[in-house]
């Protein structure tokens, strides 16, 4: 329905999108502009989400978008504006509003943000209002509350509490929402994309939380701006540094430590800031100390480092320069080594055209790469692969009035993949070996509109025009069922080898039945072109990613989604529940014995087909007070249909859970003691187990039927912690971490492996392998 659009069909789209602008924007005229940007009023920091109202005029309003900028247009006379954040003392500023302002805002820490009287500073059910659905925002202030494995606070293990979203195992970073596989997450850091998010084969995720300001989840129904996955977005933003002084702050644990430097480029001025965080753990350090061979000349380490900077060049504009680069080493001596990391960067330009209109130009780059050493007997060889983008971003906000804007904006990636090179010494038993590089160039241009059509309704809805174009050089093949070549052309350097073009429509709305409760629905298309070739559950060094292309099609999925919400006691409490449907088309298995590794032909190896994907999710959240926390719960079912697998039937994905269970609790008990505590349950996955087995000469031999027919275990777990602070001066703050992973000692499943009975070959044996028992934890950290 929305596949290759014709011209005409595009420009009448757009133009039923920029109706309702238009009329709305003859009701803008004689209006005055206030807009300015929300600071924290100690260190300088932007305020993401803070709002900004004119008291007494319903409706008339706005939220600070993603670098804290905001616009109110109102008829022209005296007000009172007042902003607001949460955890933050609400300000409130007598205007006149008899021409446009520029007006920039500074709020203050509330002294104590446990004191029930900071009702008043709270959003005003945002929650409720707001259209979009399958949006949660994190603090930083719950995640490093959150026991985690090994006491490091990580982004990616709290997410995994929220409903919808699935943990893809033991400790794993890697995560599942609505039913998408791991690679159908886009993840974002200061916009660009992370392809591996984990360390230690992932145990810890790459996000520092010393080097993180907001963290926004998107659950499928993301806004027209994001692209290029199915399933959601995970967009955090780094922090940009304190521009009022200078500062250190850290932390020493049993794994790993970290730093964080920051401060004002020109303190006097308080133009601009730096901020430079690192981390790095010190297992190989101790396997050096040992006096057994075999271990101190092994390597076991990772290490990230995260940069940001920015300058205020005048008061329109501003330039953002953040990095980050991390690199996991494992080493067995010299017999084996892996080494593999991200870098990204991102260079950012603020532009503020008028009161009204507000731009953001970004060039961004992603780096994921690894090496495998092998020096062992006859083989001797280096492994290498990269995948790398290169991406130009534009972004416009333009604000026509309170509650009335538009995103509009385009950008253009350019792929380069390296699936793989092999050299291999003169003396190895292996070749060296060259795959060929893959190139590609996706586009996309977009435009949305969030509109109050009544004080009641509130939309948003949009349009996104994909492109994907793979590109030469290089010789490129089709292939038959059984997977030899059918034919093959060859193409020079920056041809076009095959293109897709396609519409993603976005629309979502909230009908308020009252103050505090309101009803939503959603429809939302995503495209995915870039595809992840892996067997194992969660992210891997050696994942394989491919784009579209002449035998791969573009991955497609339509989400519909009605839900209520509902917020208590001037917002205290938070409760929703959505339901959700999710279809997808173009879906990626492998065919029996697929061989993804050094293969020139792996497109062969690949099956594809449909799923479906459906659910209930509730979620009640207690925001503030000196007990918080939240209980989340998800009813789902993940299923596939792929031609040549389970008999051509539908099948369970392997990321099916019928039921999960999350509760976190966070208890300030006094102003020295916060205790925190985890709950998770959850159905084990899908998971195919023999169904039986057969001898040939001697040798037994499983015999694997329904895919994906059995379940592992049931999991569950409860994790503790406690935070003591230490005494706390106006230069000087510390506390103390304490955390217990798994207190019960359950044994969790994470895998189960089939053998004979040693001592009865008739009988077969089911061995569990048990990752983590009671893990105990302790971390300093401090700040001055």
């Amino acid at each position: 329905m929305w596949g290759i659009l014709n011209r005409r069909n595009y420009i009448f789209a757009i133009a039923m999108l920029l109706i309702p602008v238009c009329l709305r924007s003859q009701n803008a005229k004689n209006k005055f502009t206030v807009s300015g940007t929300v600071r924290d009023k100690g260190t300088g920091e932007t305020l993401i989400g803070a709002n900004v109202l004119i008291v007494g005029q319903s409706g008339l309003g706005a939220v600070t978008n993603s670098y804290g900028f905001y616009s109110v247009s109102a008829s022209s006379g005296n007000y009172r504006l007042v902003a607001s954040f949460s955890g933050y003392r609400s300000d409130t500023i007598q205007i006149t509003l008899d021409k446009n302002i520029a007006l920039s805002i500074n709020l203050a820490k509330a002294i104590n943000q446990l004191d029930e009287v900071t009702v008043t500073n709270r959003k005003k059910g945002d929650n409720v209002s707001k259209p979009i659905m399958g949006v949660q925002k994190l603090s930083i202030d719950d995640i490093k509350n959150v026991p985690v494995l090994f006491g490091e606070k990580d982004v990616l293990k709290t997410i995994q509490l929220l409903p919808g979203i699935k943990s893809a195992g033991e400790g794993n970073s890697g995560f599942y929402v609505r039913g998408g596989s791991s690679d159908q997450n886009l993840i974002l850091l200061d916009e660009a994309v992370v392809y591996n998010p984990s360390h230690l084969l992932g145990f810890f995720s790459t996000f520092n939380s010393d080097a993180i300001k907001d963290i926004t989840v998107f659950k499928g129904g993301m806004p027209a701006e994001y692209g290029g996955r199915l399933s959601s977005v995970l967009d955090i933003k780094m922090n940009d540094g304190n521009n009022k002084k200078y500062g250190v702050s850290g932390g020493v644990g049993l794994i790993a430590s970290r730093i964080n430097l920051e401060g004002p480029i020109k303190k006097k001025e308080e133009k601009g800031s730096f901020t430079v965080s690192a981390r790095r753990t010190y297992a190989d350090v101790f396997l050096k100390l040992s006096p057994d061979s075999s271990l101190n000349q092994n390597t076991l380490y990772f290490y990230d480092l995260n940069a940001k900077a920015n300058y205020k060049l005048n008061d329109k504009n501003r330039l953002f320069l953040s990095a980050y680069t991390g690199r996991d080493k494992f080493g067995f001596g010299s017999t084996f080594g892996i080494d593999y990391g991200n870098l990204t960067s991102t260079l950012r330009w603020n532009h503020v055209f008028s009161t009204r209109m507000f731009s953001n130009t970004s060039l961004i780059y992603s780096n994921y790469s690894y090496k495998i050493k092998i020096n062992s007997g006859s083989t001797d060889l280096v492994i290498n692969s990269r995948i790398r983008d290169l991406n130009l971003k534009q972004d416009f906000q333009y604000f026509i009035n309170a509650n009335n804007r538009i995103n509009f904006g385009f950008n253009i990636v350019h792929h380069n993949i390296v699936p793989g090179t092999i050299t291999a010494s003169a003396s190895s038993s292996f070749n060296s070996l060259d795959l060929q590089k893959k190139k590609s160039l996706e586009n996309a241009a977009y435009i949305s509109h969030e509109w109050s059509a009544t004080k009641k309704i509130n939309v948003t809805y949009g349009l996104r025009l994909s492109t994907f174009s793979a590109l030469g050089a290089g010789t490129f093949y089709t292939y038959n069922e059984d997977g030899s070549k059918k034919d093959s052309a060859t193409y020079g350097s920056g041809r076009f080898v095959k293109s897709y073009v396609y519409l993603e429509p976005r629309v979502a709305a909230s009908f308020k039945l009252g103050e505090n409760n309101s009803i939503k629905g959603s429809y939302t298309r995503n495209l995915q072109n870039l595809h992840l070739l892996s067997n194992a559950t969660g992210a891997s060094p050696t994942d394989l990613w491919i784009g579209s292309s002449n035998n791969v099609k573009p991955e497609v999925a339509d989400q519909v989604a009605l839900g209520y919400y509902q917020n208590f006691k001037q917002n205290v409490f938070e409760f929703s529940a959505e339901i959700y449907y999710k279809t997808l088309q173009n879906q990626i298995d492998y065919k029996n014995g697929a061989e993804l590794r050094a293969n020139e032909n792996v497109e062969s190896q690949l099956l594809t087909g449909q799923g479906r994907a459906y659910g209930l999710e509730l979620f009640l959240k207690k925001k503030y007070g000196k007990f918080n926390g939240w209980v989340g719960y998800t009813l789902s079912k993940t299923e596939r249909l792929i031609p040549g697998i389970n008999k051509s039937e539908w099948y369970n994905a392997m990321q099916d859970r019928t039921h999960e269970i999350s509760i976190v609790g966070i208890y300030q008990a006094s102003k020295k003691w916060t205790f925190s505590s985890t709950f998770v349950y959850y159905t084990g996955n899908a998971v195919t187990f023999p169904s039986g087995k057969y001898n040939v000469d001697g040798r037994t031999y499983f015999n694997y039927t329904e895919r994906n027919g059995y379940r592992m275990p049931n999991y569950h777990r409860l994790d503790v912690a406690a935070t003591l602070q230490g005494k706390k001066t106006a230069k000087y703050e510390s506390n103390w971490s304490f955390s217990i992973y798994n207190l019960y000692s359950r044994e969790n499943a994470f895998s189960i492996d089939f053998q004979e009975d040693p001592g009865d070959p008739s009988k077969t044996q089911a061995v569990q392998t048990t990752l983590f028992k009671l893990i105990p934890s302790v971390t300093y950290n401090f700040k001055f």
